[in-house]
């Protein structure tokens, strides 16, 4: 049995968690603790008392009382006979009336087996009929104790004997029931820490300095205070809203706070502000509000444990009192027991007596009294919990009764905690609104942040990008330093992972600023900064996770030019987007989407009118609808990467204006469209690599503008004549396949500049391949070539040639012919470069110190 010490020790919770626990749940717990001792109490009794006592019922008693005799006077007769083989046995024939009954009796003792004598006396017989009904039963004491518990076990109802133990059961689920949110892992961790911010929050100098100003800022002394300490302005702040602390001595400067529950002030403070390690510790505590609003208000975890542990406690309730008060009268003193011994006892029929009954039924009667008053506790909670909304918490009086107007509402878990916290004590929620005041806490990181970020350091920060541009980048501040604003010579600006960026007007000041950068950071901007963005914005890079991030002042960049968006824009998010006002965008020419898109939504078609590029990358998403290209006239680049697409697009064949097509990392198997891309009478540029394509077919001669062809990483085995066909063809990339020869009519393309053929299984150089004297790039490399035809030489414009990983023994000294060949552009193995003659050498190796020799 569990001691009552060791079972109460799972509704023991932590002091500090006293403030989470309204009247109700406090109440209930003590209700528990009673239920378990009622629980307890009956067990005890049930262990250390007896369970049931009965005696068999006499068969003469019975009839005696159902068979009526038939003259006044009862005849009694008495037979007593016995049986050999050493057993004894006795039959008493008992007569009343003319109806005799045979009733075993237990055996006599051998003294008395003798034939018993009737009395002769009337005296004596008197005294047997009087004494009948008390006739003994002469059981031994073992067959009393057998029969005491088998009548136990068959006669008293279940729920006698098991009451105390579903009582314990029944108490345990509901104290586990009533504390599970304080110990479920994935709510525990975050009550404790909110209870332990609460408890600095409501101590912290900063709150009870904040408080006391504002209580008393409405006095005309405090005010009159004030004002003669203007001298003190380095130190005091006077006003409620403009005022700014310096950063090693921050204040606060709100104004009208007042609670009702206060005792009035006293004493007015001389001094408002803060030391720098209350200061700090008031920072940090800003800062610990912020992550903590932030982890937990986005999930309602809490909320919902604590209603599914009310409805568990209710459904509990119900279907206790049910089926206990359908039990109640099976707790009788009496019963009837007819166990099935007769062969062992003597006797078919057993009275019994449960000598617990009575006091059972009475703890059952108070505890079904305390369940009672338990379930109309739940009922109450659950009313309150769906009276009003706990998912929102308002701070509308604490705002009407001070001047800090700013404190923001919260929401999901957040404001369910505050709400169980007024019902502890509603002080504790209002000092806590002054740590949710924006206004407090972004004074105070803005104040640390100018500190720290000088516009001497973030001079330092700036660099130049590829593009010969000033960029700055700003990673994982609090905010945006106003010393950026003064860097008015910066062309790129980069925001990333800045939740609170803030742009002011002072960004009119940065009139070379072109580019800006938004990763994760959806900044707010002023009226008069977004005019200025308005007008000289020209690109823009938004980063996000959801759409709703995307700032809505994008799409009203009316002189926008370029537009990156990287983030979840699949199906079920287009209907947030506000994109249908990118039809402002009218000057937008370049609009870049890495995305997951499973069609190309109608408000990115929209635009399309405008639209010179278009960049669409998925990570991996199926592209199914693309009939909405068709509305892309104007578009003269368009890039479809990592799509899943299996065919070339049908609708690409209307784009008369295409001149790049780049269908990059795709499941393309088969081009036998692009017979259809002779419509493309601009197309000079076809990017087909990282696919799947088995064969080039010989339609493709019908692209006769084509002027690059990129067929990298497929499964190609050869190259038809047709390729070669192209006559404007100056770029042919066929890296990384399977093709083992170079076809003699490569020489047809004497325009061809740039020859990329690495990683194939290529073994000789045809000698029409140094008929393309126009060749610039040539890669061979990753192939087995045994040799190079000293005719290389007549490749009098090659800059880069790439041997390495081929079965060569030698370089041709021709290589020195090539006249604008330098070692920086020979990729070969080292002892292969050693193998050319040391003129040769010393012509590749020259003016390898001057930067950008002979140009490109």
């Amino acid at each position: 049995m569990f001691t009552l010490a060791e079972v109460a020790s799972l509704n023991d919770i932590q002091p500090t968690y006293r403030i989470l626990k309204p009247w109700w749940d406090v109440f209930m717990d003590y209700l528990a603790v009673v239920m378990l001792m009622v629980a307890i109490f009956a067990g005890t009794m049930q262990l250390t008392k007896d369970q049931v006592v009965c005696l068999p019922v006499l068969q003469s008693t019975v009839n005696s009382k159902t068979q009526p005799t038939t003259s006044g006077k009862a005849d009694f007769t008495t037979v007593e006979t016995t049986t050999g083989q050493g057993e004894e046995a006795s039959v008493r024939t008992i007569s009343f009336g003319s109806a005799p009954t045979v009733t075993p009796d237990i055996p006599l003792s051998r003294a008395t087996s003798s034939q018993y004598q009737p009395p002769e006396s009337g005296q004596e017989l008197k005294k047997e009929q009087k004494d009948s009904s008390g006739r003994k039963t002469n059981l031994d004491f073992q067959q009393y104790v057998f029969i005491n518990q088998m009548c136990y076990h068959l006669a008293l109802p279940w729920y006698s004997k098991y009451f105390p133990y579903l009582v314990l059961i029944h108490t345990i689920i509901l104290i586990v029931s009533s504390n599970f949110w304080f110990k479920y892992p994935k709510t525990c961790s975050k009550i404790e820490h909110f209870v332990s911010i609460l408890g600095k929050c409501f101590e912290s100098p900063w709150t009870t300095k904040a408080l006391s100003e504002t209580a008393c800022e409405d006095s005309e002394e405090n005010k009159q205070r004030l004002t003669g300490a203007q001298s003190l302005s380095k130190y005091v702040s006077t006003s409620s809203d403009e005022g700014s602390p310096s950063a090693n001595t921050p204040m606060i400067t709100k104004s009208g706070f007042k609670f009702s529950a206060d005792k009035p002030m006293i004493e007015v403070p001389s001094v408002t502000i803060l030391d720098k390690k209350d200061g700090e510790q008031a920072k940090a505590l800003f800062e610990k509000v912020r992550k903590f609003r932030a982890h937990v208000e986005d999930s309602d975890l809490i909320y919902k444990l604590y209603v599914g542990q009310t409805v568990i406690k209710t459904v509990k309730f119900i279907f206790i009192l049910c089926y206990t008060a359908n039990f109640v009268n099976t707790i009788s003193f009496e019963h009837i027991c007819n166990p099935k011994v007769e062969h062992l006892i003597g006797y078919t029929q057993f009275e019994c007596t449960h000598n617990m009954a009575y006091m059972l039924k009475k703890l059952l009667i108070s505890y079904i009294s305390l369940i009672c008053v338990y379930g109309f506790i739940c009922l109450y909670t659950l009313f309150w919990l769906f009276r009003i909304p706990l998912k929102e918490y308002s701070f509308e009086k604490v705002r009407e009764e001070s001047s800090f107007s700013d404190i923001p509402d919260v929401k999901n878990d957040f404001a369910f905690l505050l709400h169980m916290v007024d019902q502890y004590d509603q002080l504790y929620s209002k000092r806590f609104g002054v740590f949710l005041s924006e206004v407090s806490e972004n004074k105070l990181r803005e104040i640390s942040l100018n500190h720290e970020w000088t516009f001497e350091k973030l001079r330092q920060h700036v660099s130049r990008n590829a593009q010969d541009k000033q960029e700055l980048h700003l990673f994982m501040l609090s905010g945006v330093p106003d010393a950026v604003f003064d860097l008015t010579d910066l062309d790129v600006l980069k925001l990333e992972l800045i939740p609170e960026a803030k742009i002011p007007a002072k960004i009119s000041q940065m009139t070379n600023l072109q580019e800006l950068h938004l990763c994760h950071c959806p900044a707010k901007v002023e009226q008069t900064a977004f005019s200025f963005l308005r007008d000289h914005l020209r690109c823009l890079h938004v980063k996000f996770t959801d759409v709703a991030e995307i700032p809505a002042w994008v799409y009203l960049l009316k002189n926008l030019r370029e537009l990156y968006l990287i983030g979840n824009l699949n199906s079920e998010n287009n209907k947030m987007i506000g994109l249908e006002s990118l039809r402002e965008l009218r000057h937008l020419k370049i609009l870049y989407v890495k995305s997951n898109l499973t069609k190309i939504p109608p408000n990115i078609t929209d635009v399309a009118p405008h639209l010179t590029k278009l960049v669409i990358l998925n990570d991996g998403t199926k592209l199914v609808v693309l009939n909405s290209l068709k509305k892309m006239t104007n578009v003269a680049e368009l890039e479809l990467q990592n799509c899943e697409l299996e065919r070339i697009p049908h609708a690409i064949f209307s784009l008369s204006n295409l001149q790049e097509l780049d269908l990059k990392s795709n499941s393309i198997r088969t081009i036998e469209e692009i017979i259809s891309f002779q419509h493309l009478k601009r197309l000079t540029c076809l990017k087909l690599w990282h696919n799947k394509i088995v064969n080039i077919p010989s339609s493709i001669t019908h692209i006769k503008n084509l002027e690059s062809l990129y067929l990298s990483n497929n499964k190609l085995e050869s190259l038809p004549a047709a390729v070669f066909s192209l006559q404007k063809l100056r770029c042919l990339d066929v890296s990384y396949n399977s093709i083992a020869l170079i076809p003699a009519e490569v020489g047809l393309l004497q325009n061809l500049q740039h020859f990329h053929i690495t990683g194939n299984k290529v073994d000789t150089l045809p000698k029409q391949l140094f008929k393309c004297v126009k060749l610039r790039t040539l890669s061979l490399g990753q192939n087995c070539i045994t040799s190079i035809p000293d005719k290389i030489s007549q490749l009098l414009q090659l800059t880069h040639l790439e041997l390495k990983g081929n079965c060569l023994e030698y370089l041709p000294a021709t290589l020195g012919q090539c006249q604008l060949l330098r070692k920086s552009g020979l990729v070969v193995e080292d002892h292969l470069f050693d193998t050319l003659p040391s003129k040769v050498k010393e012509m590749l190796n020259q003016d390898t110190s001057i930067p950008f020799a002979n140009g490109i």
